[in-house]
């Protein structure tokens, strides 16, 4: 396992939910056609029983995976009496592509924040992994991204992600190290400063 912890730049304090990507123009017709002519280079014949209609189906896929739903509103919820309560999302898994070998990734994510006076729906967590996973990532930049999105959502920095990933590129090439899994950690305000509040995250977090 590798671990990689970092800290949040000062410009966070001004941070604001960064816009979901548009969906881009893709041609599904002409992705199809550049399928059939990798399976032809691969010495298969797009047209044999099994593959009838495989371009169609790998474009479609891309099309959708490539065009995340961006509609859905980070709706909270005011809770006056709700303060120095530690929040924990977690069991959301996600998945990404590598963008420097275009092969899936295996994200599972966890959040926490401590709310003041106001909570964001738990459902809007699991939405925001998924609007940030679906394109060519790494995930290092993966992790920053929730965490700045979160962070204009609630209105502070006391917000800490955690991801761990499973890479295909590492599982199934180049070393193949199946068992092979990355950490990466972001954290702000009292999750830098309180080195408690901070462990009992990393605790919570490892048991979700």
């Amino acid at each position: 396992m590798t671990t990689s912890v970092t800290s949040p730049e000062r410009a966070l304090s001004a941070a604001v939910p960064t816009p979901a990507r548009s969906a881009p123009g893709i041609d599904t017709d002409r992705v199809a056609s550049l399928i059939a002519q990798l399976l032809v280079e691969l010495g298969e014949d797009p047209a044999r029983d099994g593959l009838i209609g495989t371009p169609s189906r790998v474009a479609a896929w891309w099309k959708a995976f490539l065009s995340p739903d961006g509609a859905a509103v980070d709706t909270c919820f005011t809770e006056s009496q709700l303060s120095d309560q530690l929040v924990i999302v977690g069991g959301m898994t996600v998945w990404s592509l590598c963008e420097h070998h275009m092969l899936p990734v295996s994200l599972e994510v966890t959040a926490g924040y401590v709310p003041d006076g106001e909570v964001l729906g738990l459902s809007k967590f699991g939405r925001i992994a998924q609007r940030f996973a679906g394109r060519l990532q790494v995930q290092e930049r993966f992790t920053r991204q929730v965490f700045e999105h979160l962070i204009g959502v609630i209105g502070r920095e006391d917000v800490t992600v955690r991801v761990r990933g499973t890479h295909l590129c590492m599982s199934m090439r180049g070393v193949r190290m199946d068992a092979a899994r990355t950490t990466t950690l972001r954290a702000g305000g009292q999750f830098r400063s309180d080195p408690v509040l901070s462990q009992q995250f990393l605790t919570l977090a490892a048991a979700q």
